[in-house]
């Protein structure tokens, strides 16, 4: 690599706009899209799909919502051609879809691709030739003029082929092919040209789509080349302006976000971002990014796995785990902090009803139920976690409701076997291991029966137990206004008492013959250490019972 100022690489120009709009400008509505996993995205394969495979990807594309989808480049090779035919004589097109088919400027490959698409009801033909310096130079060694008569000969050939073909609704949509590298004022021309020829109208626009190829310049210029081009074209309710960005430089979307901005209406992509290089524009992104906005991106991605499964079947592509929206691990906190602070907007969004429910959950951008996702990952456990993403997982998963001071104690015990494991723990691992700190714990001290009478003068209770300590059995016995003090009583007679009662709470889990009930008890020692324990049992009073036993053998074991 060069130090110091560098002379390989040339920076992107400005462009001319004096005046831009598009900074203050909001995004309002979906924009038109157009899916070309197809084609661009078949083609960064290195396995491309199959006939099979391509029938699957489009009638999942068609599913999900695409009105306008780019099928292949049927001049290119036979199984390109032979699946548009399959598509079209097996009537696999819905009527409110229109598929692209993109072809050189070149007489023998139009001719072609107009063969591929006879009886079909609507097409866009996608015509395309390069325009920037760097291609006319090293690629074409052709002059500005000449570049510019290959789109308009090509744009003829198309008009006159059109005019010939029983097809009644086919639209023209031309590139200029490495758009965002070219002078925006040759771009212009060239574009003009085409119309030119076309001769559009508002009621039949010309689709106009203008290429970042390579991402070669920050989003912002490619924003000001789009607003430029939309201000200096004639005819500009005749035009369709659609962008189709690339991945270069990492931010292929915000270029495509910011180009919306600036007046363009459609946008081209594939879904999850696939393609040569870096990938094509993820328009699962762009639209769900619409969606967190308050707009409908008028696609439906409420399953999103599901989207996301065919597509690496068909593609052999895996969607990374930090993907936006899409990864596995997207509403996933590791984070203790993070956990606790979406652990309480989650129990907010609970109580709110249906007239309230707007999304206040931090860390989350979206409700994952929206597009698919539950909420079962998206908090998860190692040695980073903290209180409140242990307290969710055993509420969540379990139906225990920790009292809150609890929190930080069993926190500390599953961050302890988290730090030991050196991985991530399952939630099942999470409560066998509450369970084993915490719950119906039996020794030093066991519960072994209990009886209860109530004295008729004083509405007291009278508990007699029967326990092991230390491996030898006692029955003891105790008064009190309930069983709980009661059995701190009996232990107080037998001098077993070095603690005080501090909280007691308790719940049921399940439903029906299946009902439990979970007792949380604390008790203070001496010395002032704060010990819960936790009792799980059909029995509501003995659950307390064992609670706080289990509270009295914590404390006794640290």
């Amino acid at each position: 690599m060069q130090k110091g100022p560098i002379s390989k690489y040339p920076k992107a120009k400005k462009i001319p706009l004096t005046n831009r709009k598009w900074p203050d400008n909001e995004h309002t509505s979906a924009p038109i899209w157009a899916s070309v996993d197809l084609r661009d995205g078949n083609q960064a394969l290195a396995i491309p799909m199959n006939i099979e495979e391509k029938l699957k990807f489009f009638d999942c594309l068609v599913a999900t919502g695409f009105k306008e989808i780019e099928v292949g480049f049927p001049s290119a090779s036979d199984t390109e051609y032979n699946f548009i035919r399959k598509l079209i004589e097996e009537n696999r097109i819905p009527e409110d879809v229109t598929i692209q088919v993109l072809v050189q400027a070149r007489e023998h490959l139009i001719k072609k691709t107009f063969e591929s698409l006879e009886g079909a009801h609507s097409a866009i033909i996608h015509l395309y030739n390069s325009t920037s310096p760097l291609q006319r130079k090293v690629t074409f060694n052709k002059s500005k003029e000449e570049i510019k008569s290959i789109a308009i000969e090509g744009t003829r050939l198309v008009k006159s082929l059109c005019e010939q073909c029983a097809t009644e609704n086919i639209r023209f949509e031309y590139s200029p092919e490495s758009f965002s590298d070219t002078e925006v004022e040759y771009a212009l021309e060239v574009c003009q040209a085409v119309m030119d020829v076309w001769k559009p109208t508002k009621e039949n626009p010309i689709i106009l789509n203008l290429p970042a190829t390579v991402e070669i310049s920050t989003p912002n210029v490619y924003a000001d080349q789009i607003e430029w081009f939309c201000t200096h074209l004639k005819n500009r309710d005749s035009a369709i302006i659609s962008l189709h960005t690339h991945n270069d430089r990492g931010t292929g979307i915000a270029a495509t976000e910011l180009g919306l901005l600036a007046g363009a209406d459609r946008v081209e992509g594939t879904l999850f971002g696939n393609g040569e290089r870096t990938g094509n524009l993820d328009i699962v992104t762009v639209a769900l990014n619409l969606y967190s906005q308050g707009i409908d991106p008028e696609l439906d991605l409420s399953d999103l796995d599901s989207l996301r499964k065919i597509y690496e079947e068909v593609t052999r592509m895996a969607v990374p785990e930090r993907h936006p929206y899409s990864g596995d691990l997207v509403f996933t906190a590791f984070s203790g902090s993070h956990q606790d602070a979406i652990k309480k907007g989650m129990d907010l969004m609970n109580k709110k009803s249906e007239d309230q429910a707007l999304w206040e959950v931090p860390y989350l951008l979206i409700d994952p139920n929206d597009i698919g996702r539950n909420y079962e990952a998206i908090i998860r456990i190692n040695s980073q976690s903290g209180k409140g993403g242990v307290a969710y997982i055993l509420n969540h998963d379990y139906g225990l409701e920790l009292p809150k001071a609890m929190h930080p104690e069993v926190g500390d015990a599953i961050n302890v076997f988290a730090d030991k494991a050196s991985r991530e723990l399952s939630a099942e691992e999470i409560f066998n291991q509450f369970k084993e700190t915490f719950v119906n714990l039996e020794a030093p001290l066991k519960l072994l029966s209990i009886d209860r009478t109530f004295n008729d003068k004083d509405d007291s209770l009278i508990l007699e137990a029967k326990i092991e300590k230390e491996g030898e059995e006692f029955s003891i016995q105790g008064t009190g206004n309930g069983p709980i003090s009661a059995f701190v009583n009996a232990l107080d007679e037998k001098a077993w008492k070095d603690f005080t009662l501090n909280d007691y709470r308790q719940h049921s889990i399940g439903s029906g013959s299946k009902t439990e009930a979970a007792a949380y008890v604390q008790i203070i020692s001496k010395q002032g250490t704060h010990v819960y324990g936790c009792g799980i049992d059909p029995n509501i009073e003995k659950a307390g019972l064992i609670a706080l036993v289990s509270a009295y053998n914590r404390l006794h074991t640290h």
